[in-house]
């Protein structure tokens, strides 16, 4: 039998840290199953002659903190006459990575099954997805005004405000009414009051972590990571210093899944990460999401076998 070609779009296989790493988590479990797996970044792929074209390595894994990969002469790989394309590609979300989405678009219009879908990962920014679950969001202001953010964070007396694009924690701010440096951090993030941004309310149940839960085709893993905030830090990334904490889904988590898991669906969005605190959805996490090999680890889990499970069914539905 033919086994499953897989190319993964990532960012350099070098660079990667393979204990927390859910890309490779995904590799280690295709080469499991027999899959040939290329790897390759964005700026390796190009269009020409009618096709889309990665310069890609045929690649080997290793669940090992050393020597973790082995990757054979780089190919030109025609895209199209591969089984599926995993977009790893982490942020920022720029304007080089819609571009990519582009290209991966036309490689699946040839029928090639791209994870996620690169259409929805255009429409579906990770900050704002979440506005169209108002109900499930904390009070939420996105603006580059910095007279409407003032008034905001006087409203609601303490606010996080944070770029649409970043990641890890960067560029993130905690402002609370008062403080004296409340329009120079707006100044900065906003470029001069010329970009979006978003200020929400802060959390104060932050300190019980900030919850990664993963879902795949809509379902929820039935554990979520929470990522609690280093010591003086309010930042539950893991970037930042956070410390990952797996526990079992509240009734709460439950039923924010439920309210986005259609929309997801709907998108073709198989991959997604959703970060709760508290209560609320702060952010729907499409691009990269993490903490696969956090959980598998805590809770003895395989949580790539069941996303590749899922990917092979919808193959033999191609």
């Amino acid at each position: 039998m033919k086994p499953i070609i897989l190319a993964v779009l990532m960012d350099d296989i070098s660079s990667i840290k393979p204990i927390k790493d859910s890309s490779f988590a995904m590799m280690l479990e295709a080469q499991k199953r027999g899959w040939d797996i290329y790897t390759f970044d964005s700026t390796d792929m190009f269009y020409g002659d009618g096709k889309v074209i990665a310069t890609a390595r045929k690649t080997l894994v290793k669940d090992s903190e050393h020597k973790w990969y082995k990757c054979e002469a780089a190919e030109e790989l025609q895209l199209t006459n591969i089984d599926v394309v995993f977009m790893r590609k982490d942020p920022p979300f720029d304007m080089d990575y819609i571009y990519a989405t582009y290209l991966l678009e036309q490689v699946e219009d040839s029928g090639v099954l791209v994870v996620n879908k690169p259409s929805s990962l255009r429409d579906a920014n990770e900050k704002l997805f979440a506005l169209n679950f108002p109900d499930c969001i904390p009070e939420t202001l996105v603006s580059s005004n910095i007279e409407k953010l003032s008034e905001f964070i006087s409203k609601i007396k303490a606010v996080v405000v944070k770029p649409l694009d970043g990641m890890g924690g960067t560029d993130i701010f905690k402002l609370a009414n008062g403080d004296k440096n409340i329009e120079e951090v707006l100044l900065k993030i906003t470029n001069q009051g010329s970009r979006y941004i978003m200020a929400q309310e802060f959390l104060p149940e932050i300190k019980d972590g900030d919850k990664r839960i993963l879902l795949i085709n809509g379902r929820p893993v039935d554990y979520a990571l929470a990522r609690i905030p280093a010591e003086g830090n309010f930042k539950g990334n893991l970037a930042a210093g956070a410390k990952g904490v797996g526990q079992p889904l509240s009734e709460r988590d439950q039923y924010l899944c439920s309210q986005i898991a259609p929309m997801l669906i709907e998108k073709e969005l198989m991959f997604v990460g959703l970060d709760v605190i508290g209560d609320y959805i702060t952010e729907i996490n499409v691009t990269s999401p993490t903490c696969i090999r956090e959980l598998d680890s805590q809770f003895n889990l395989n949580i790539s076998s069941i996303l590749l499970d899922e990917v092979e069914v919808k193959l033999a539905l191609r």
